[in-house]
C-alpha cells in the first residue's frame, strides 16, 4: 500500500532507526500496523492512513524503560490558548505534522521487529 510505503519513507528520511541483527539477551518490542480511514462530513472516504506503531504493552516499568509519554493536546489548553491568543491579538497559524514524535530523543536503546 502506498500509505504505508509514506510511513516508512518517514522513518528512513529521519533516520530514526538503524537496521541491526537482533539481539540475543534483549527484549524486541513488536510492531504492527494501525489503519484508519479519514472521512469528509458526508462520510466520504478522503484519505486512508497508515501508521507503524509500537506495542509498547510488551515493556515492562522498571525492566525495560524509565518513563514513558505521548504529548496529546487537551480541550482545556487548546481553549485557553485560543482565549489568550484572542486577548492580546496574536495571529495563530495550524499546520498539520504527520510525524512529530519522530522529532523526540530517548537516551536508551530500544529494539522492535
Amino acid at each position: 500500500m502506498i500509505v504505508m510505503q509514506e510511513e516508512l519513507n518517514h522513518f528512513e528520511m529521519s533516520e530514526v532507526w538503524e537496521l541491526v541483527p537482533r539481539p540475543q539477551n534483549q527484549s524486541v518490542i513488536g510492531t504492527r500496523w494501525v489503519f484508519r480511514n479519514k472521512m469528509n462530513e458526508n462520510d466520504i472516504i478522503i484519505r486512508n492512513k497508515a501508521r507503524l506503531v509500537a506495542q509498547g504493552f510488551n515493556k515492562k516499568e522498571g525492566i525495560d524503560y524509565e518513563e514513558t509519554f505521548a504529548p496529546v493536546a487537551r480541550l482545556g489548553a487548546i481553549r485557553m490558548l485560543l482565549a489568550f491568543a484572542c486577548s492580546k491579538d496574536f495571529v495563530l497559524y495550524q499546520m498539520d505534522v504527520k510525524s512529530a514524535f519522530l522529532n523526540g530523543f530517548i537516551n536508551e536503546e530500544v529494539y522492535v521487529e
